[in-house]
């Protein structure tokens, strides 16, 4: 096996600077009640700002400093979110929280032409999706990890891990869990400072102090013992929520956060080989700002792409007409992600003496951009509908349906294209103008008496030469009246 571990420093800081295009000062707040400083941004450091400062402290060196909560809980959500991306890498899937995502890549580096090219397509990645990631590779998933932290960008096949990881400090074993502060004081006090100095101690020695779980741990890390992990199993649904550093109402702080959470978006459906046809922006308001107003709390943008895709310069396109149009009651505080019916899609067709193909235009895409534009009931499309009424033989339908259903079968009798509104009555055309019919139509007894009809429908030819749909009531007295024109 070959894994490749993902590593997340400052993962509590990244999820809030990633959904930023600015280069505004940020630190987080370690949770109540001692709320210090535990991770700031560069440009927060630039001012003085260090990791255990108090919030009163650093406020008065950086005065527009943004200080913002720790939240665990979206932390966790964020590395689900990526191990979802990475599904796009390969199926081999293991969370390792709080901050680290391990990969098992050994099926995968045929596709990606080798490991180099793998981890390089991973990082360019991580990378879109607003992350700042250190990565390395090796045998046994532990090993990895602590490469990733202490050595990013080691990446090793074969023998060379063990030195590699001989040369690792101690100090990567005061974040393992199970590990007692005491069992590291007895090795930090008899002299050792590199997990290959402990690898040359005494095992059984080791173990006569309670320090047994550190050689276990080494032995797992070597590969000398196996290490199983659990598998990440990705969701069906795709939901994906990005924190914003501050509220704002500004569009292009908004696309731009929209950017980070459509790269997650195409991992996952990468990961299922499918595409979508609809996928849902949810806006959510500033709290205090949207329950002062009396507002909804969020908004959602139902963005409909038109066609079967998982094009995402495409769904930029339409998230970008549908915020434009969209008034904001309140700030903005956060954006989700939702979508759900994935369905297979189909490669790309190509020719190969054809340079032209793809330049014919995408008449989904116009469809779907005059909607968000428009409205989604400004832009509809007419159906057939099994009724032999003329005036309900029709409906208005969303137009994917209509693509969907293929094309309806002809009528037998000629039909118009441009049906009045309401009937209007006609005097009783001359016999010599009747072109065609009479055809006969009673239908409509289900609705109701007064949605019943019994009408003998012609073609007649007006004086001006035009063609024109016509009929004779079957009932009592009789009357005609004027229904269409044909083109």
């Amino acid at each position: 096996m070959l894994w490749c571990a993902l590593h997340l420093p400052d993962l509590a800081l990244q999820i809030f600077a990633r959904g930023r295009a600015d280069a505004a000062p940020l630190a987080i707040l370690a949770p109540h009640p001692r709320q210090r400083v535990m991770a700031v941004d560069a440009a927060a450091r630039a001012l003085g700002v260090e990791p255990g400062q108090r919030r009163a402290g650093a406020l008065a060196l950086a005065p527009g400093l943004r200080v913002i909560d720790r939240d665990i809980s979206q932390e966790l959500a964020t590395l689900a979110d990526l191990a979802c991306w990475a599904g796009r890498f390969t199926p081999s899937v293991s969370l390792d929280p709080p901050a680290t995502l391990l990969l098992e890549v050994r099926a995968s580096l045929r596709l990606f032409g080798g490991l180099a090219p793998l981890c390089a397509a991973i990082e360019a990645g991580l990378a879109e999706l607003g992350f700042d990631g250190r990565l390395a590779a090796a045998p046994t998933p532990l090993a990895a990890r602590w490469l990733a932290r202490a050595a990013p960008g080691s990446l090793f096949e074969g023998d060379q891990l063990e030195p590699a990881l001989d040369a690792l400090p101690l100090t990567l074993l005061a974040d393992e869990p199970g590990l007692g502060a005491d069992s590291l004081d007895l090795l930090a006090s008899i002299g050792t400072r590199r997990l290959g100095e402990i690898r040359r101690l005494p095992r059984s020695g080791l173990a006569r102090r309670q320090a047994q779980a550190i050689t276990d741990l080494l032995d797992r890390a070597y590969g000398r013992t196996p290490d199983p992990r659990p598998w990440f199993a990705p969701p069906e649904r795709f939901v994906s929520r990005l924190p914003l550093p501050a509220p704002s109402e500004q569009v292009e702080v908004l696309l731009f956060a929209t950017r980070r959470l459509l790269g997650g978006l195409a991992g996952w459906l990468e990961a299922r080989h499918a595409g979508l046809e609809r996928f849902t922006l949810v806006l959510e308001f500033e709290r205090l700002g949207s329950l002062h107003r009396g507002i909804e709390r969020e908004h959602r943008l139902d963005i409909v792409l038109g066609s079967l895709s998982r094009d995402m310069a495409r769904c930029q396109l339409l998230a970008r007409e549908h915020l434009s149009h969209q008034p904001l009651p309140a700030p903005v505080d956060a954006l989700r992600l939702e979508a759900d019916a994935p369905r297979p899609l189909a490669p790309p067709r190509s020719d190969l003496f054809d340079a032209r193909t793809g330049e014919d235009g995408d008449p989904g895409l116009l469809l779907a951009t005059l909607r968000a534009r428009l409205g989604a009931d400004a832009v509809r499309s007419l159906a057939p509908h099994p009724d032999h009424r003329p005036e309900h033989a029709s409906r208005w339908v969303e137009p994917q349906q209509v693509a969907r259903a293929g094309p309806a079968p002809l009528p037998t009798s000629p039909r118009p294209l441009w049906l009045l509104s309401e009937p209007r009555p006609l005097p009783p055309p001359p016999p010599e103008s009747l072109v065609a019919g009479p055809e006969r139509i009673e239908s409509g007894w289900w609705d109701g008496a007064g949605a019943a009809v019994a009408r003998d429908y012609y073609v007649i030819r007006r004086p001006d030469l035009s063609l024109a749909w016509v009929f004779r009531e079957r009932r009592a007295p009789h009357d005609w009246f004027l229904h269409g024109y044909f083109g």
